[in-house]
């Protein structure tokens, strides 16, 4: 590579963007003009507005914020960004679609973050959609942007193995860790032409699912595998959730378990220290860790000790059943 450094905006608001972002900003080959983030948004249970993570992070380090509620009308940033005259844009998680005039401003290209293995699971929510499919691999991809949803030509790939255990943190928290690495060795290979990228096979091609409020649900009708695998996809984010006694039990942590004897799809099979086994259409589902209602996240076995819970109550999916 030459002395010159690559220059770049960084388009991203959520938290698993900022250690790549910080990465940038923290390697000598690389030149962080600006961030392009979404404007804060009432959060929490007082509605605050406050500053996203990335958005501190640029702060401290001096780097220029902008953030337009959206960027293919924003003249202003638009013409800052062309003033920017950076080699690459470079996005990720950044929650607005770009327009082809914006994504002609670099001199280079607007290389994304995908947090999949493309062209499997195109779209807004890939890291949720692996684990609801049980998927053993999934992983972080860089793909040039173009005005087609993630179709772009593919640079890199990074596999990551996933276990039973995986949840939805757990991943983002793995894809933040792998993703640094992987963008910058695509911008230097682009930047140096010794990365040619790669079309997509159309046939491969999958697109996740928005999630809804029905999908947070636990129905005990279902297999153990489907139950445990929406409990770990939706932890943190849409967490899913039983009912019991009129109160909205959360479910953050569970495992399956073979049960082959006669039973009620809902039933409470066995309270332990381990946990609340409760029957599913098939097999059954040890909840081991929830957050009900109004209180902290607790083991499902301390809750048990508060609710009363007991063999052979049988748990409701919705309030007022």
């Amino acid at each position: 590579m030459t002395n010159n450094k690559i220059s770049l905006v960084y388009f991203a608001t959520p938290d698993i963007a900022v250690e790549s972002f910080l990465s940038l900003i923290n390697d000598h080959c690389f030149e962080v003009k600006a961030l392009v983030t979404q404007p804060p948004r009432p959060n929490g249970r007082g509605k605050k507005i406050k500053d996203s993570k990335i958005k501190e992070e640029a702060i401290k380090n001096n780097i220029p914020v902008l953030e337009p509620v959206r960027i293919s009308k924003d003249e202003e940033i638009i013409e800052k960004l062309k003033e920017l005259n950076p080699d690459f844009f470079v996005t990720f998680a950044f929650g607005q679609i770009l327009s082809q005039r914006v994504l002609d401003i670099p001199k280079y290209e607007t290389i994304n973050l995908h947090a999949s293995l493309l062209p499997k699971y195109r779209g807004a929510n890939p890291i949720c959609e692996c684990l609801l499919n049980g998927d053993k691999k999934t992983g972080v991809t860089t793909m040039v942007t173009v005005l087609e949803l993630d179709a772009g030509d593919i640079c890199l790939t990074k596999e990551i193995e996933l276990t039973d255990d995986t949840n939805y943190l757990t991943l983002t928290n793995n894809i933040s860790k792998v993703s640094p690495d992987i963008i910058k060795e695509t911008l230097k290979g682009l930047y140096n032409k010794t990365l040619t990228p790669t079309k997509q096979n159309a046939c491969n091609v999958t697109f996740t699912k928005k999630m809804t409020k029905e999908d947070k649900i636990l129905n005990f009708e279902n297999d153990a595998n489907l139950i445990h695998n929406k409990i770990r996809a939706m932890c943190g984010i849409n967490t899913t959730h039983f009912v019991f006694n009129d109160k909205l039990i959360k479910v953050f942590k569970s495992k399956t378990v073979e049960y082959k004897m006669q039973k009620t799809p809902g039933e409470v099979l066995d309270v332990t220290k381990d946990g609340v086994l409760i029957g599913c259409i098939n097999n059954a589902i040890l909840i081991e860790e929830v957050k009900p209602e109004g209180k902290n996240l607790m083991s499902a076995y301390n809750w048990s000790l508060g609710s009363k819970i007991k063999k052979g109550d049988i748990i409701s999916c919705t309030q007022g059943e």
